[in-house]
């Protein structure tokens, strides 16, 4: 028996060792092409950068939204777990969320109706303006998206206005062959929004596929506090975000995971420390012609 455990382990050391060597041989192969010129591929991969929101614009999907609380040691002491099908939005309207289930138990059918009732009705009036007044809400949802096409547009060029991009090299992610950058804010750069002001807090490492151009990871951290709102509400130093997206049905890049975690300081009084992550799964081809009743999916 004892010669047997023996051979066995000797395996098991064989199989680990020989996978080693596997996993080494394919960095050190992957490291000896060279890579791509970093200011073209960058130029191509600026092409691909969309806000997933857009992205997401013609999916449903499934989201598992874990949130906890933590005490001033950082252990967990109080989580919320909530499953909502997210649809995508009326035109000129946020997607819609459609809560499926609170920490393991599932939304009563009655509160599932009154969300359906509320979101048919959106659909019906937005219907009857298409039909009483066709020019003009054809107008107002078109002037709605022309904004939204170019507040992203000078969202993606401030990536490049608040950031020093240099080129790591090239690691394999999930299978996919990615080339890794180091994102580090300017000391003095001037983004034209928000978000762009909100980046210029937070050294980024993101990661990019080769072959696609697109954004597979992205982790940041925060570099110093960082104010939100009317200044009320800041972020401390130290808060991490990871961002990973996968390829859904061959076609497209899209959320698969979000991780985030820090603490932040609300007015003057309380400190608040969370952390959470998103889960995006059940993706599928979605489209819904408002002048139809909603149908939710079962």
């Amino acid at each position: 028996m004892a010669h047997h455990s023996m051979n066995h382990r000797r395996v098991d050391s064989r199989l680990l060792i020989c996978t080693l060597c596997s996993i080494a041989t394919a960095l050190v192969a992957a490291q000896d092409r060279p890579l791509p010129d970093r200011d073209a591929f960058l130029r191509e991969t600026r092409k691909h950068l969309q806000t997933d929101s857009s992205l997401q614009s013609s999916y449903s999907y499934v989201e598992t939204r874990r949130e906890q609380k933590r005490d001033g040691r950082g252990q967990i002491k109080e989580e919320r777990v909530r499953v909502f099908e997210n649809y995508p939005g009326l035109p000129g309207e946020e997607r819609w969320e459609r809560l499926i289930s609170e920490n393991g138990v599932p939304t009563p059918p009655k509160d599932l109706a009154r969300q359906d009732a509320d979101r048919k009705k959106k659909a019906e009036d937005i219907a009857q303006r298409l039909e009483s007044q066709p020019v003009k809400e054809r107008a107002r949802q078109e002037t709605e998206w022309t904004k939204v096409r170019q507040e992203r547009g000078e969202q993606v060029g401030d990536i490049f206005i608040v950031f020093d991009i240099k080129m790591v090299g090239r690691e394999p992610i999930e299978g996919h062959d990615t080339i890794a950058f180091s994102l580090t804010p300017k000391a003095k750069s001037s983004p034209r929004t928000r978000e762009g002001e909100i980046m210029s807090h937070f050294a980024v490492k993101a990661w990019v596929s080769e072959s696609d151009h697109e954004l597979v990871r992205l982790d940041a951290n925060a570099l110093d506090a960082v104010s939100f709102g009317l200044g009320l509400a800041r972020l401390q130093k130290g808060a991490q975000l990871s961002f990973l997206r996968r390829k859904v049905n061959g076609e497209v890049w899209l959320p698969a995971v979000v991780n985030y975690s820090g603490s932040g300081r609300v007015g003057l009084v309380w400190t608040l420390r969370r952390s959470g992550t998103s889960e995006f799964s059940s993706y599928r081809k979605f489209s819904v012609d408002t002048s139809t009743a909603f149908k939710p999916s079962q």
